[in-house]
């Protein structure tokens, strides 16, 4: 459903797309020169659930797609995508019938059901294994926040529609790719940058915002409020130096407001479009920063969303301005 969307916007954006087989849309903004090319990618999965098992209650066991932390399900709505969705509640043993040990253990995901509030057989003319679960929660505004289960990574996914709208005739060939599967192993970025094979190339993601009570500064990775994320490195990428320089001069020149990022754990596309092409790209990211990240009210700051496209759209545009020799 998201890649319609998606399509649905940029269609009018860009000189051509096209979907791969694994089903990411690749977009390309025709650039002044095609000697070098730029990937940007903004993963559109988001984490859920897979249907494993429905019992003879009608009761739906699944496995998780993606990250989660499992007390995060508690009370939660979910959808599950059959021949038709059905609204769904995560269950688990109530606390008045728990033994004390059980009240104080740490919850798993097996711990977890999900109820249709059907009976096996209504279940079963909507649903099989194999059929997908998402978490039902809608954007609302809060304060100069959004805040919506699925954050990440839809936020960035509207930041590079946004940048294509911003982009008039960029230095080099853009390839915008909006990614699949990030959440279970950065897989769309890897095949998509095998395709592309980049030159230049941008991560866009979400990042931990730790900046609430109990935070010492060292661990707030970063904060609300504060700009646009330049990703130095997380677990799974050390950024090229060339570029953390480029786009840290690149703010100050143009007025955006930015901080940098190290995340001790957890990747993202980045990593797929620096190493799937032969000799590796330049590659840096920018990540929008984020609180209660894998939750149904993941937040984002309003401004620094918009310094992210900002911040995004200026380091395409003057790619060709800068000398990128190692120094």
């Amino acid at each position: 459903e998201i890649r319609k969307l998606i399509i649905q916007e940029i269609a009018p954006l860009v000189d051509e797309y096209q979907t791969d087989n694994l089903g990411n849309v690749i977009a390309i903004k025709k650039g002044i020169s095609s000697q070098k090319k730029v990937m940007i990618g903004a993963h559109m999965d988001e984490i859920g659930f897979i249907v494993t098992h429905i019992d003879d209650q009608g009761f739906v066991r699944f496995h998780t797609l993606g990250g989660f932390d499992p007390k995060t399900l508690t009370a939660q709505r979910v959808i599950v995508h059959g021949k038709k969705d059905l609204i769904g509640v995560m269950g688990s043993k109530p606390i008045h019938v728990m033994t004390p040990e059980e009240r104080t253990k740490v919850p798993k995901t097996t711990d977890y059901f999900i109820d249709l509030g059907m009976s096996k057989k209504d279940v079963e003319k909507y649903i099989s294994v194999g059929d997908s679960i998402t978490r039902e929660r809608k954007l609302i505004e809060m304060g100069n926040c959004v805040n919506c289960k699925s954050i990440d990574n839809r936020v960035s996914v509207f930041v590079l529609i946004e940048t294509l709208k911003k982009l008039k005739k960029p230095p080099y060939d853009v390839y915008a790719v909006f990614t699949v599967q990030e959440e279970v192993g950065i897989r769309g970025a890897q095949v998509s940058a095998l395709k592309i094979q980049p030159d230049f190339g941008f991560g866009l993601d979400t990042t931990i915002a730790y900046d609430v009570p109990g935070a010492a500064g060292h661990e707030k990775i970063t904060e609300l409020g504060k700009g646009a994320a330049i990703k130095i490195m997380d677990s799974q990428t050390i950024c090229d130096y060339r570029m953390v320089r480029y786009m840290k001069e690149i703010a100050v020149k143009e007025g955006i407001k930015t901080q940098v990022e190290i995340l001790p754990a957890g990747g993202t596309d980045t990593m797929g479009i620096q190493r799937s092409t032969p000799g590796g790209s330049i590659a840096g990211a920018v990540s929008i920063p984020t609180r209660h990240i894998h939750q149904v009210i993941e937040m984002a700051n309003k401004n620094d969303i918009h310094q992210s496209i900002e911040l995004l759209t200026a380091c395409i545009e003057k790619l060709d301005q800068y000398d990128w020799s190692f120094k």
